[in-house]
This record gives C-alpha cells, structure tokens and sequence, in this order.
C-alpha cells in the first residue's frame, strides 16, 4: 500500500470515530440525566465534531480529486466509513453511553498523547489539542463510573452490564493494518500493542475505584477495517447524511 493511501485511511479512521462518536453523544441533547450532565454531554459532542473537521479535511488533500470535510461525512456510504464498531452502536440508557466514553476516551487520551510526537507536522498539530480534550472526557467518564458504581444497586448493576456487554468491542481498537505497520515505521503512527497495555492499566484502575472486576477473554467483534459495520451505522447515516442527500450542494 502507497504512504498516502495508508495515511489516507489512518485518517479516515480518526475522522470517522469523531464524527459518529459526536453524532451519537448530541442525542443526549434535551435527554441528560440533568441540565449540566446534558450541557456536558452536547459539549462533549461538539469536541467529537471539531476533531472530526480536522482530521477529515486533512484527509480530503489525499484523494485525487480533493474532498471537503462535508463530502467525506455527508457523501459516502456505509461501507466507506471506518470508525469503530462501538462508536456506532446506540446511546442507551445514561450507563451504557458512559461506559462506552470510558473506553474510548481512555484510548484516545493514549492515542493523540502519542501522536502529538508523529513526524506528520499536521497530525501532530491536530493531537496536541485532541489529547486535553480527550483527558477531560476520560476523566468525566471514570468519575461518573465511579459514581454509578458505587451508588444505587440498580445503578451499580446497570453500568456493570454496559461494561461487560461492550467489552467485546474493545480489541478492536488495537488492530493494526499493513498500512498502519507502515506509517508506524515512518515515525506517524503509534505502535497500538503499547497503547493496548497502558489502556488495560488504564481502565482496569477505573474498574477497581468503581466496586468491578474487569471481563475476561470473550469473542470479539470486528470488521470496521475493512468497513463492515453494524445494522446501527446505516441508520445513523440515514439521518445524518439526509439533508445532503435529498438536496445535493444545498448551501444556507
């Protein structure tokens, strides 16, 4: 695989993630537990949105005919999106959609931590501001972690659930393609074996703060590599992408 295809879908890859990631955390707008848990959540969104501008428009200068950040997220399909199975799966109950930023975010705050050292000026430039926004979100998830686990018996069983159910999409994170053995070479992208055992540290303190046992092995899914996903993403694309689609190049 050439560099710039490699690089190309890296990018996607980190895009994707923060614009389903995003998409999926503004539900939670009008629905939070309480207004400053909704606020936090919408905020939370908005840095997933932001992220996600950046590194698709980076991405764009790699195809042959340059693409906006727009024509990456509202013109392609399903099975050219390559964000992580978990990123797409439903917001759930307050527990669920917890858990799932616990695990994200404790790998992002690993991820872009690392990359602020690329040797790519521009994917570096982008990390050095992910990785204060990634802490943060880290550090909200596993406060409330803490909260849920050690409070109610039904919230303490609720977000246990949520944390064993999503277990099984969490490998998938670590994953390395051929491309991503060759941007590592090149000094771009990190090595995802070191960020697997720091982030199993990582988590597994969080586990042990909140009254839990980290899962065990058990199957785990994957595929959005390769751009398989779940029923849930060409649903949420549906939505996402219908404005664009029902009116090609509208413009406010």
């Amino acid at each position: 695989m050439e560099k710039n295809e490699a690089l190309k879908k890296f990018l996607l890859r980190l895009g994707d993630n923060a614009l389903i990631q995003g998409h999926r955390l503004s539900e939670w707008c009008s629905r939070g537990p309480m207004l400053e848990e909704d606020i936090a959540l919408s905020n939370l969104a908005l840095d997933n949105i932001g992220r996600a501008q950046a590194f698709l428009d980076y991405a764009g200068h790699f195809y042959s005919n340059p693409q906006s950040a727009d024509d990456l997220a509202f013109k392609r399909s399903e099975r050219q999106y390559y964000n992580f199975l978990m990123a797409e799966l439903p917001v759930g109950h307050f527990g669920y959609t917890i858990a799932k930023q616990l695990y994200i975010s404790a790998y992002e705050e690993l991820l872009f931590e690392a990359l602020t050292q690329s040797t790519d000026d521009t994917i570096a430039a982008i990390a050095h501001k992910a990785v204060k926004e990634a802490r943060y979100h880290f550090s909200h998830a596993a406060d409330w972690c803490v909260r849920l686990g050690l409070g109610t018996a039904e919230s303490h069983d609720k977000l246990g659930s949520a944390m064993s159910d999503l277990w099984a999409y969490t490998q998938e994170f670590f994953e390395m393609t051929d491309g991503d053995l060759q941007l590592l070479q090149l000094g771009i992208a990190p090595d995802q074996n070191q960020i697997k055992k720091v982030w199993t540290d990582k988590v597994n303190k969080v586990f042990m703060r909140a009254g839990y046992v980290m899962p065990g092995e058990c199957h785990q899914y994957s595929g959005s590599q390769q751009g398989v996903h779940t029923e849930y993403l060409g649903h949420l694309l549906c939505e996402m992408q219908y404005l664009q689609r029902s009116h090609p190049q509208a413009a406010w």
